[in-house]
């Protein structure tokens, strides 16, 4: 299942695994939208695998809920707080950047 996970978020600039009811994975899109980053979401909680994703995120992120596991240019970046850390740093604009996912 991780590599179903890195293959799916290889295909956009910007993926975010998320679940339609998580307050912090609303946030990290809001930020995102209001950047203007094309971005693309799985909503674990309306795939049907998305219980077996959920486990190889864990894996991945190293927590439980693992979501938003957010991955900029087919690397996971990580949760929220590193987003967040990315953003308030100056760090975030060019990663960003660097993947295609904002042009300015």
């Amino acid at each position: 299942m991780a590599e179903r996970v890195r293959w799916l978020a290889s295909q956009r600039a910007v993926v975010i695994f998320g679940a339609s009811n998580c307050c912090m994975c609303h946030a990290v899109k809001t930020l995102f939208t209001e950047m203007g980053v094309s971005w693309t979401v799985h909503e674990l909680d309306k795939d049907p695998r998305g219980k077996d994703v959920e486990r190889a995120l864990a894996g991945m992120v190293g927590r439980t809920p693992p979501v938003p596991a957010v991955f900029i240019g087919g690397r996971l970046v990580g949760t929220t707080d590193q987003i967040m850390t990315l953003h308030v740093g100056g760090q975030l604009v060019p990663l960003l950047r660097q993947a295609g996912a904002i042009w300015l």
